[in-house]
């Protein structure tokens, strides 16, 4: 099995290739560097491993949430590569890569991922390991710290990954025992390619006209100035 990853979503930009059971990757934090950079990854990875697009069964985006603009970037690099190589996409959350990560680092079995979103508010979700994957236990969300804080307990050790966290972490003192996952604290792709490859085999691949982006925050909202409400 032969699978592409990329990830544009958060301030990282990332790329890895699974041929086999043969894992590269590449991994940068470059916010607002991403367009430059991704390509570039790719084509790298491709060499080190000796193949083309056209040997691929597949390409994996990270599809959100995390930055708006980062979202489209990767959706449309891996839709532009998919497109050109006729090769179906497979749609991976960015919440549910950085629980991965924790997996594979620490091998932590729940995870708590939550990404800073701005306006106060943090992309969040909930994770346990089943079978070596990281598995939702419930939806992904939007929501304020606080609200978030005040709602959910927790029981037993969680660990706890992600920007809302660095930013948040005076508020979101959620109940249950936390402890915090190593670094890095954003999503990477080679994190995406079990994901990547659980859903490909469970037949869950879309053509590239399907695939969307998850942005979970469906419009932007903000103060407008006095006198121009």
């Amino acid at each position: 099995m032969k699978i592409l990853a990329v990830d544009t979503a958060t301030e990282a930009c990332s790329a890895a290739l699974l041929v086999g059971e043969q894992v590269f990757a590449r991994y940068e934090e470059a916010p607002r560097d991403h367009t430059r950079k991704i390509l570039p990854m790719v084509q790298s990875l491709l060499d080190e491993a000796g193949i083309t697009l056209a040997d691929l069964d597949a390409i994996a985006f990270g599809r959100g949430p995390g930055s708006f603009t980062g979202v489209r970037i990767g959706i449309g690099v891996a839709q532009g590569l998919a497109l050109g190589a006729e090769k179906p996409l497979i749609a991976v959350s960015t919440l549910a890569a950085m629980a991965q990560g924790a997996w594979r680092r620490d091998g932590a079995r729940r995870v708590l991922t939550a990404i800073d979103a701005r306006m106060n508010e943090v992309y969040f979700g909930r994770f346990e390991e089943q079978s070596g994957l990281m598995v939702p236990v419930q939806e992904e969300c939007v929501i304020d710290p606080q609200r978030l804080a005040a709602e959910l307990a927790l029981e037993g050790e969680w660990h706890a990954i992600g920007t809302g966290f660095a930013t948040y972490g005076e508020v979101l003192q959620l109940a249950g025992e936390q402890v915090p996952a190593s670094a890095p604290w954003l999503p990477m792709a080679e994190d995406m390619l079990p994901l990547a490859r659980a859903a490909w085999l469970a037949g869950e691949a879309v053509a590239v006209e399907a695939a969307t982006p998850v942005y979970l925050r469906d419009k932007v909202t903000w103060k407008k100035l006095p006198g121009r409400e």
